[in-house]
């Protein structure tokens, strides 16, 4: 079962953080739990995917060469 960005705000190890250092947290906690499993290449492709995304819902385009990231 994936967990969700309420599952890890409700953890108990991060309930009595303030709001806003509980979100960080649980997102740290997300992205690691997501990644833990990950090879090298794996990561890398992560990070872009998610950056990509960032930059097409943003309208922003990056100036920058793919040549480290794995065809897909």
């Amino acid at each position: 079962m994936t967990k969700t960005l309420d599952d890890y705000l409700n953890d108990p190890d991060l309930i009595n953080e303030p709001s806003a250092l509980r979100e960080v947290h649980a997102i740290r906690l997300m992205i690691h739990d997501e990644t833990k499993n990950m090879t090298a290449t794996e990561h890398t492709a992560y990070y872009h995917k998610w950056a990509q995304a960032a930059f097409s819902e943003l309208g922003i385009t990056p100036k920058y060469t793919n040549h480290h990231v794995p065809p897909q």
